[in-house]
């Protein structure tokens, strides 16, 4: 079944991320089946943890409200098309991890390109048949905390607490850190 969500909030993501592409049709399909799945109705309290940087992240963003501002969308880099999505209301939760070998067999229509093939093929098809879905019954992170802040004692600038380094006695953010022990 194609995309369910309605087509004007698709073209306001679009306009967010600033052209439409196979990456955002991923994430678009990934919030649908996230909204579809944990009965999103603005109650949800909803935690998506992201594990790759692509261009899907933001039709995610756009369309649950998940945002690093409010620690509810995390990223953690494992370079795959995966999406961990939780309510925390609920303590409930799914992985969806994108099968690109569902749209393998696209064919470009008259006049379009590739990507637009791949873009359509995406939103055409069954959400099933997108993602491999696996159940989560843990959240995936705690909630946001806001923690002190420690100034630095080479830089001078203030880091949270829970990002600070100690090195030769000294208070240390990362980047000052990293140039004197190199292993991080």
């Amino acid at each position: 079944m194609a995309c369910t969500i309605d087509k004007k909030k698709i073209e306001e993501t679009i306009a967010f991320h600033g052209h439409s592409c196979p990456g955002l049709a991923i994430g678009i399909r990934a919030a649908e089946l996230a909204l579809h799945r944990l009965d999103f109705g603005g109650q949800t309290e909803m935690v998506c943890v992201v594990e790759t940087d692509m261009c899907g992240v933001d039709g995610i963003q756009f369309l649950t409200g998940c945002t690093f501002g409010k620690g509810n969308l995390i990223h953690r880099d494992f370079g795959k098309a995966g999406f961990t999505f939780f309510d925390r209301n609920k303590s409930k939760g799914f992985r969806a991890l994108f099968q690109d070998d569902a749209i393998q067999a696209f064919e470009p229509a008259n006049g379009s390109s590739e990507r637009d093939a791949r873009t359509r093929a995406i939103m055409d098809a069954e959400l099933d048949d997108l993602f491999f879905v696996s159940p989560v019954d843990t959240p995936p992170v705690r909630p946001a905390r806001i923690l002190d802040s420690i100034i630095c004692r080479e830089c001078g600038e203030k880091v949270m607490e829970s990002r600070i380094r100690r090195f030769a006695g000294k208070d240390l953010c990362i980047p000052c850190f990293g140039q004197h022990e190199q292993k991080i």
